[in-house]
């Protein structure tokens, strides 16, 4: 299984990219601005897309994706969200002022886009990958996602998370967890602001960690322009006892 990082920044700048996570060649797991690094082809063979929520940084380009492939879709990409998510994509988005609803083009009954609502703790299984859908804690309804293939091989997605529970008791009934993708978007410096925005700051995901019953490699992302440094240099304070990688857009993983 191969976890290529399209984006994975708490924002913009010269080699940031906002969230995207490719998983083989047709997998998506959110549409952040690193989609737009694909090529054409890539592109269309991507026929799942799973959002987390509903934050622009990670449907940004998902308009974009489904526009400049349209007329290579046979049959339509499936997007899976909770059901706020998939209204907000609906009602703000795919909504024909601010882009046309391609959920009915080139017509209702054969669209090139199709919703899915996909409740927390469910399962999507894609060829011989299972994705399924893990509850978190953030100022929109949403989720993680765990992909796990037919070898037992595990990745897991935290999503925009804050402190919580959920995550980890789901991640603790797998038999075992290869990688974990994590955010950790703020300093220590900054936890005010952190817990305001429901984001990880590295000495509140150390305190989590310790929920989490396994050991896997621990794929930081989310962040924020500027203070990379400081962030990774905390991080390897707090989480000495892990394999800590502070991921970058372009970076691959196979697991």
């Amino acid at each position: 299984m191969w976890i290529s990082i399209l984006g994975c920044s708490g924002g913009i700048g010269p080699g940031n990219r906002t969230t995207s996570i490719l998983i083989d060649d047709d997998i998506l797991l959110d549409a952040g601005s690193g989609v737009g690094d694909l090529q054409l082809q890539q592109m269309a063979k991507i026929r799942h897309i799973f959002i987390s929520h509903s934050h622009l940084d990670h449907i940004a380009f998902l308009p974009f994706l489904v526009d400049s492939i349209f007329s290579q879709i046979k049959e339509p990409i499936q997007v899976y969200g909770l059901p706020e998510t998939i209204k907000a994509l609906k009602d703000h988005i795919f909504n024909w002022s601010i882009w046309p609803d391609f959920s009915e083009l080139p017509n209702k009954e054969n669209p090139v886009m199709q919703f899915n609502i996909m409740a927390p703790h469910t399962s999507i299984q894609v060829g011989d990958r299972k994705i399924t859908s893990i509850p978190v804690e953030h100022v929109v309804p949403g989720v993680g996602f765990c992909v796990e293939n037919a070898e037992g091989k595990s990745f897991a997605f935290s999503g925009d998370t804050a402190t919580n529970n959920s995550l980890w008791k789901a991640l603790n009934k797998l038999p075992s967890l290869n990688t974990l993708m994590i955010e950790s978007g703020y300093p220590n410096s900054m936890e005010a602001l952190s817990k305001m925005a429901q984001h990880y700051t590295p000495a509140i995901l150390a305190d989590d960690l310790k929920k989490l019953n396994h050991k896997p490699h621990l794929l930081i992302s989310h962040l924020k322009p500027g203070m990379e440094i400081q962030i990774s240099e905390e991080l390897h304070e707090y989480l000495a006892e892990y394999q800590v990688t502070c991921i970058k857009s372009g970076d691959s993983i196979q697991i």
